[in-house]
């Protein structure tokens, strides 16, 4: 391999268009071969869909409305022909949202982000996604694997094992939230132990505000942005440009205005709508609900596919805390285990270079009430909150139950 993963990434506009235009009608008539694909699609003849043009007469299909679809026809919601025995593996993510993941190499195009980010054949990398239920640490693990690093499949947590293991093997890459290398890198400085091995870092799930990168530089590791969803892999990555984050190849990026299907001019911030040019799991025209903005030009690496700004904010509610999506919907199960107290807000904020929730409770103070919040918000997020219980009437009456209070940028 030479400065780029494969000659796509450097291809002419015209070349792009022309295998959009071989592919599109292929991906197209695969999801109408899905049920709720054929009823989202009547009318539409994927013969025609050849263009940008043509797929954005698609009508968007809202991530937040695949729990309650998959929910009502598991497990797919009918959004996926092939049977749930012909994928190589099965997850849930937060939502729940159920995946499959396809049997062929690097399944969520990684590869490239790690390429871009100085990742090599050879590398040891400490991979601290997590491996169970979900596809965080597959989805890395399979990149990784493509271009042929040997991976430590460590998961999140229990730094302490994780410091010797980065001691024995000496990785020189790390790929997980930056929020957790921050804590690696502060358990090896306080223990004596030496963690200098870690020399560049593929980071993702969580912000990574300038003053984290800034540190995280100081202490000589080059770390690098990657934006994807476990429904999709990899969306876009961040290159030695560090000039927005570059689409990857295999996937389609429209951004549109929040609530509908149609795209803004470049530069105005919308909601980031996806297609993945893939026929055994095709996915048309997925709406997010995070917020970005094409950015014009090309990258002054040489990758000439759009780029993006990066993540803006969220379209709705929803809002991903170390990693985990939070939606609407969870706030309201808490509710529904607690039918005494009033209105909810979950807000999310940033403390000690880490995410942080803390679930404000309109209720009369009650023995025990704010330990039975919290083990309530930890079962139905799976992540662990601070809870204040307030005067009945003191919330806003504006009908926001997530709050997310983060510095963008």
């Amino acid at each position: 391999m030479g400065e780029y993963f494969d000659p796509r990434e450097t291809r002419s506009a015209d070349a792009r268009s022309a295998e959009l235009a071989a592919r599109l009608p292929a991906v197209v008539a695969a999801a109408g071969r899905a049920p709720a694909g054929a009823a989202r699609l009547a009318g539409i003849d994927p013969a025609l869909v050849t263009d940008r043009a043509a797929l954005g007469r698609i009508p968007v299909l809202r991530k937040s409305d695949l729990p309650a679809a998959q929910k009502a026809d598991p497990p797919f919601g009918g959004h996926v022909a092939l049977p749930p025995g012909s994928f190589a593996r099965l997850f849930t993510s937060p939502g729940p949202i159920f995946e499959g993941e396809a049997r062929v190499q690097d399944p969520w195009h990684m590869a490239r982000a790690f390429f871009a980010a100085g990742f090599r054949a050879g590398d040891i990398a400490l991979n601290t996604f997590s491996y169970h239920l979900t596809p965080g640490g597959w989805m890395m693990d399979l990149g990784l694997q493509a271009l042929g690093c040997a991976v430590i499949p460590a998961g999140p947590g229990n730094s302490e094992a994780q410091i010797e293991l980065i001691g024995a093997f000496r990785p020189v890459g790390y790929v997980g939230t930056p929020d957790f290398l921050k804590i690696l890198l502060d358990g090896a400085a306080a223990s004596g132990r030496d963690a200098s091995s870690i020399r560049r870092a593929l980071v993702s799930g969580a912000a990574f505000p300038p003053s984290l990168q800034a540190e995280v530089r100081s202490r000589g590791i080059d770390a690098f942005q990657m934006y994807g969803t476990a429904d999709l892999g990899c969306v876009a990555y961040e290159t030695a440009a560090r000039d927005g984050l570059v689409v990857a190849e295999e996937v389609i990026v429209e951004i549109v205005r929040p609530g509908t299907g149609d795209t803004v001019p470049d530069g105005e911030i919308g909601e980031v709508v996806v297609t993945v040019l893939d026929e055994e799991h095709p996915l048309l025209r997925l709406a997010l609900g995070d917020l970005s903005a094409v950015l014009p030009g090309a990258s002054p690496c040489g990758r000439t596919n759009t780029r993006i700004v990066g993540w803006r904010g969220r379209a709705d509610q929803t809002a991903k805390v170390k990693g985990m999506f939070v939606r609407p919907e969870q706030v309201a199960e808490i509710a529904r285990r607690h039918p005494g107290v009033g209105r909810l807000r979950l807000v999310v904020t940033r403390q000690g270079e880490q995410d942080a929730m803390t679930l404000r409770v309109e209720g009369a103070s009650a023995e025990g009430l704010a330990d039975a919040l919290a083990a309530s918000l930890q079962a139905v997020t799976r992540l662990r909150g601070e809870v204040e219980v307030v005067a009945p009437g003191s919330l806003p009456n504006d009908g926001k139950v997530i709050a997310d209070e983060r510095p963008v940028g």
